[in-house]
């Protein structure tokens, strides 16, 4: 155990003063600005909630919408270049550039909205919201892959946890603008844009890489982090229903608006919690080897004479060598010479499963494609669905304040998918082996359910269908991205995390604008011509009834269910690999790492024994 500090004496305030030191230093304070981040990261997620503005603004038909709706997608999912910095930079970096590409995206969408500039050209506007969504990479880049790298061993628990907020960001945004603007979307926007921008340079410097330290009771500490997002989660659920059968005054929104940041808070007692404890443990710790210290620097009478009748046998002492000795003895071994092999000769001979990947090897590797694919065809189908909420209400004929709970309702369920998949996942993993990859395979299946309540346009069918889109949508992530770090390793994760999620953008690019936009402006077009009407120049174009989307989610569903028996083809292909002990190196490397720090010569109080 490492001891830091001055524990004694020095005053109250010193000790309070050096308390608060190890809070915001540690590991545990970084998940919590981790999590204060990624509240604020899934404003791509808000899309359906000021399209219409934008549309009605701007004067766009369906297609073109959805060709916004991809570069926002593109921006939002394209994380390469986020994940090449974060090779060589340090996460403050990442963050720093992620605030200002936020900032820039979203403010220039507001003064083309409020029309403060003259009206823009579509690539303008695509341009902007790709940069603005692109924001979002940085900040998952910067954030969430290095708690990962900060917990390794429970990666599944902070992939769910961590983005589980990223999907509850869309509800928690909701409030906080209704609370602030009322039902002011063009606002909303602007907030969409300074509201990450701040939070990433409050805690920019708090985000960094640290030094693994086991703790046996970590998976306590996330547990009660989850029960915390579950009162936040259940709050919101409650408060949209309300919002949804009473019309609320701004003086009750503000209310609603406050109790949500309070909540957000609530993590921040789970980590002054664990960090006393800490406190407490190092303190007593360091008494007791302060009065063992005391006693063997004055022995007394007794003592002396006692250890001069000690058997020679037991005056040997095993000595540690030194750190220092042991660097210098490897240094005298014999070394032989490596030579560096191009990455490009090694990329089609990859390690095993579980070892660290190349990029290149993982990308040229066939369990790297077929997840890729079969993301394409589950997430793409489900951010379709997300994406055209607004839209699909509108033609089913819902209220148009309906519009506003269909998003808090994917944004809440699209939580509870990331941390049921995170949580659930790591659980049956470590207790049965049961393989991330069969349960991605399950909730690929199950988002079908949602796509087919709208395709047949059921009577209240889209507030169930928003459930489990939302919930299926957030559940792929964190399997997503906990699969790729299983199979090919975290040396490379930042890179290869931001090439998992480039399907998504491909995905919505193909179902969302091929086909949902395209069929949506036939049909809208097919019922202009029914009465008689032509589509004025610079004139949005709407579509009333089932058969707007119909085909669209009809084809949407067959895509998934490819999807799915692709997966069970990498299900058949992990299995063993699952079956084995996949976190078996990080717990020898924590030994060795925990070995190395009893070294005398490291900085480590190392407490001697009594011999009897």
């Amino acid at each position: 155990m490492v001891f830091a500090g001055n524990y004694g004496g020095g005053g109250g305030c010193s000790n309070m003063g050096g308390f608060a030191v190890q809070v915001i230093t540690s590991r545990w304070f970084m998940i919590f600005a981790t999590i204060f981040i990624m509240a604020a990261a899934g404003a791509t997620y808000m899309f359906g909630l000021y399209s219409q503005e934008i549309k009605t603004t701007l004067g766009y038909d369906q297609s073109t919408l959805n060709l916004l709706s991809f570069f926002k997608d593109l921006g939002s999912n394209v994380g390469v270049l986020s994940g090449l910095i974060n090779e060589v930079t340090p996460p403050w970096v990442v963050l720093s550039m992620g605030a200002v590409l936020n900032f820039f995206g979203y403010f220039m969408i507001w003064l083309a909205v409020t029309k403060r500039i003259s009206k823009p050209q579509v690539w303008h506007m695509c341009l902007y919201i790709c940069i603005g969504g692109n924001s979002q990479s940085f900040a998952n880049t910067g954030a969430l892959v290095t708690a990962v790298k900060n917990f390794p061993e429970s990666r599944g628990v902070v992939l769910g946890l961590l983005k589980g907020f990223v999907g509850l960001s869309g509800a928690i945004i909701t409030q906080l603008y209704h609370a602030v603007y009322v039902d002011d979307t063009k606002s909303l926007i602007l907030m969409i844009g300074w509201l990450p921008t701040v939070i990433s340079f409050t805690f920019l410097r708090t985000i960094r890489i640290m030094k693994v330290v086991r703790i046996e009771h970590e998976l306590k500490v996330f547990y009660r982090l989850l029960y915390v997002s579950l009162g936040l989660a259940g709050f919101l659920m409650v408060i949209i229903i309300l919002q949804n059968r009473f019309n609320f005054s701004h003086s009750e929104f503000s209310i609603s608006g406050v109790v949500v940041i309070i909540l957000l808070f609530l993590p921040l007692a789970v980590v002054i919690q664990e960090e006393l404890d800490t406190w407490r443990k190092k303190k007593a710790a360091l008494d007791s080897i302060s009065q063992l210290k005391v006693i063997t620097e004055n022995p007394s009478p007794d003592q002396a004479a006692a250890a001069d009748y000690q058997p020679k046998s037991t005056e040997k002492q095993v000595e540690l060598p030194s750190s220092s000795a042991v660097k210098n003895t490897t240094e005298q071994q014999p070394t032989t010479e490596i030579q560096e092999v191009s990455c490009w000769r090694t990329a089609f001979r990859p390690p095993n499963r579980g070892e660290d990947f190349t990029i290149l090897q993982a990308l040229f590797s066939m369990d790297m494609f077929i997840l890729f694919l079969a993301t394409i065809c589950g997430v793409g189908g489900t951010l379709t669905a997300i994406d055209n909420l607004g839209q699909i209400g509108a033609s089913l004929g819902y209220p148009k304040r309906s519009t506003s709970t269909f998003v808090s309702l994917v944004s809440i369920w699209n939580y509870l998918g990331r941390v049921v998949s995170g949580f659930l996942s790591e659980h049956f993993l470590t207790k049965y082996k049961f393989p991330r990859t069969l349960m991605l395979t399950i909730i690929i299946v199950i988002s079908c359910v949602g796509h087919l309540l709208i395709a047949f346009g059921v009577s209240n069918g889209l507030y169930v269908a928003s459930v489990i889109i939302g919930f299926c949508f957030g559940a792929q992530w964190p399997l997503l991205f906990a699969i790729i770090s299983e199979l090919f390793g975290l040396k490379y994760y930042s890179t290869l995390y931001n090439f998992g999620s480039v399907a998504s953008p491909i995905g919505a690019y193909l179902l969302n604008v091929r086909v949902a936009g395209h069929l949506y402006d036939r049909e809208a077009e097919r019922q202009l011509n029914a009465l008689g009407l032509k589509r004025k120049h610079g004139e949005d174009l709407n579509c009333d009834g089932v058969e707007c989307f119909k085909l669209s989610f009809i084809i949407i569903t067959a895509v998934t269910v490819f999807g799915a028996l692709i997966s069970l083809i990498l299900v058949s292909r992990t299995r063993n690999f699952y079956k084995s002990d996949i976190y078996k190196k990080f717990r020898e490397e924590a030994k060795a790492a925990e070995t190395e720090m009893a070294l005398p010569g490291n900085g480590t109080v190392v407490p001697s024994r009594n011999k009897e």
